[in-house]
Formats: structure tokens, sequence, C-alpha cells
């Protein structure tokens, strides 16, 4: 396994987060409900988001994350990002965290395995970190935390072989293998199956640097060729764009890695037509009920986990129950599902919620020691981000 993946993948799931945060902060902001005002304001979507990307790009942290180590198996990485989240005056409680990690996972799934080449999985990270420098452009300290990061992450990974991003890339699968989450904005758009597995297209641009296949050239021993044979590729397959920017800033011409959850950023990819989403003024529902979701377990979230220390803010994110009832109603007539919709109950039951963390607490004793190794390997991250 590649042990330069670790800095990859907190860095794009860390992106991923700040997506689905910031669109759900906005949403709030811009929402005309009555009840919500004096509540929000712009000022604390900043705050929230200057925290959390200042944290996460912190100088000693990333020193410490950019170091050659083994990546960290998902419960580990689950418990180095929500101490990220929890660096700002939010505060998810664990349902919340789960179903926010999920949507991350999957969405940087989906990118890897529609990347190009290997090589371009530093695109992708490069999408998610010029996106986050958006985010905090109004606070020069903290963009230059994200562009000398970026600048080490240039450094460290420009000189790798082609045969390390293929490792890296290897590495990222299996990292991924037993993720089948399903994602309600990809199977809005065919790119999901039910199952939880995607659909990947053979057709469309083929990674810089190659042929278009379906041409068999023979050459005979002083290396003239002699005849040319095509054969079908069971695809339509195109000649590459041009080359993305390696550098700070620049195009970096895929699409993947950047924000689909902007109203005008139609969902891109480099694959065959049938799988871009075409700009629409009609509401995505399913995409709206799977962050609504997440927006009903953030506001489950008890006062108790905010800090002393700082004042915090109760917010709102999600439709009262009679709205999502005559959205329901609205919306059932005009086209059959695809698929069962199933209504989860967001709100925690504490006595159910007690009985599964003992429950839970049965099936932990039962487990391996070498799963709690793995599982403290990122306390030196953890301890330096209690003190940032």
């Amino acid at each position: 396994m590649s042990e330069r993946t670790l800095p990859l993948v907190f860095i794009n799931l860390g992106g991923e987060m700040l997506y689905i945060l910031d669109q759900r902060l906005h949403a709030l902001n811009t929402s005309d409900d009555n009840s919500e005002k004096g509540v929000w304001s712009e000022n604390d979507r900043k705050k929230v988001m200057n925290d959390i990307v200042g944290t996460m790009f912190g100088k000693d942290f990333m020193d410490e994350l950019l170091k050659p180590q083994q990546l960290y198996s998902h419960r580990t990485m689950k418990t180095v990002l929500t101490r990220l989240a929890h660096a700002s005056i939010m505060r998810l409680n664990p349902a919340s965290m789960d179903r926010l990690y999920e949507l991350m996972v999957m969405a940087f799934k989906y990118q890897v395995l529609l990347c190009p080449r290997p090589k371009d999985l530093l695109l992708i990270t490069y999408n998610h970190i010029d996106t986050i420098r958006e985010f905090v452009k109004d606070t020069p300290v903290v963009g230059n935390k994200v562009d000398e990061t970026h600048r080490k992450i240039i450094e460290i990974y420009s000189s790798l072989p082609e045969g390390e991003f293929q490792l890296l890339r290897q590495t990222l699968l299996i990292f991924f293998q037993d993720m089948h989450i399903r994602v309600s904005l990809f199977l809005k758009n065919q790119l999901q199956n039910p199952n939880g597995r995607f659909a990947l297209s053979t057709s469309g641009p083929v990674p810089y640097g190659m042929d278009v296949p379906g041409l068999i050239r023979t050459f005979d021993r002083k290396g003239r060729e002699v005849r040319r044979s095509e054969f079908p590729t069971g695809g339509s397959y195109t000649s590459p764009i041009r080359k993305g920017c390696f550098e700070l800033h620049g195009d970096r011409v895929i699409r993947l890695g950047m924000n689909m959850y902007t109203v005008n950023h139609p969902e891109e990819t480099h694959t065959s037509k049938a799988h871009s989403v075409k700009t629409d003024d009609t509401p995505n529902l399913l995409a709206k009920e799977e962050l609504n979701l997440l927006a009903r377990l953030m506001g489950s979230m008890k006062a108790d986990d905010m800090p002393k220390t700082e004042t915090g803010f109760q917010i709102n994110l999600f439709t009262t129950d009679q709205e999502e009832e005559e959205e329901a109603e609205a919306s059932s007539g005009a086209e059959e599902p695809l698929f069962g919709v199933i209504n989860i109950q967001a709100m925690q039951d504490e006595q159910a919620a007690t009985q599964l963390a003992q429950i839970a607490g049965q099936f932990a004793e039962g487990e391996e020691q070498p799963e709690n190794l793995s599982s403290s390997k990122g306390d030196d991250l953890l301890a330096m981000m209690d003190d940032l």
C-alpha cells in the first residue's frame, strides 16, 4: 500500500464535507422562513468555514499529515474528521456525523473510479483545494494556510513516478471497496445502481497521452507498419481534450472534485453524455431530501455539546413536517419513482439510542486487538487539533 495516500484522502474528504456544510448553511441563510430571522447570519456561516479550514490546513497538523504513513481505517478517519467539524461553533451528534461521512466517502469514491489517469488524482485534489480557497477568500490569514499546503503537496507529489500513483490509486480502491451507500443525488442522475454500486460508462475522452482504442497496427521486423485493422470497442471514445494544470493556479480541465451541490454547477464528468447532468431549474427533490435528512440529524444535536468558552448558535436546517407533506403531495403526481422511498425518522429517541449503545458496547468487547491499535494511529493528529 502507498504511504502517500493519507493526505489526499483527508483533503478530498474534508473538501466534500465543506461542500455539504456550505450548501446547507447557504440554504438556511436565504430561507424565507420568518422563524429563522435573528438566529442565523452570513457572518456565522463565514466563521464556521474559516474555523474549519483554518484547522484543516494548520501548519503543524499538515506537516504531520504529510509524513509517509499508512492509511487510517474508516473508524480513525471518521474520528479525525469529526474533530475537524467540531473545530467550529457547530456540533454534530454521532448519527449526523455518520451520515455526513457516508456522503463524503461516496462522493470521493465516485471521483476515484472515474479518474482518467492515476496521476489525475492530484487534479481532483486541486479542484477541492481551489474551491476551499474560494470559501475563505475574505480571510487572507486562512487563505495563506491553504496556499502553503498546496505548495507542499505540489513539491511532494510532482516528483512521484507513475508507478507510485498507480499504487496510490489501488490503495484508495481498497479503502473504498466495501462502501456501497446509496446516495439519492447519484441515483437520481443514474450514476449509481439501486444496490449502491456505481454505473461506470465505457465511453468518453481517453486519458491524456493515450490513443483512441479500436485500431490494431502490425509491424515487420524492421519496425515498418505493414497492416492496419480495426475492431469494435463497445463504446464511443474520443481524443483527450487537453492536459490539466498541476500548478498552484490554472485550469484543471477535469470537473471531478468540484462542488456538485451548487445550483449553477452541473455534475460533469469526462464520460458519456448520458452520465452528465443538464442544468435545469427543476428542483432535485431526491438530492434535497438527502441533505434534508442530514439537516434533521444536525438539528437534533444537544446544547450540552457546545463549547462553554464560546457562544454557539442553534440553527434549524430542516423543513417542517407539514412542508414535507405538501412537497410530497405536489411531486407525487409528477412521475413514477424508479425505486421505493423509505421514510426515516431522523430525530433520535434517547431510550432507543441508549439500548443501541449498550448493544454496540457488547460487540466492541469482542473485537480483536488489532482494530484498537489501528484506531489509535491518529492520536497524534487529534492531539494537534486540540492545540489549535
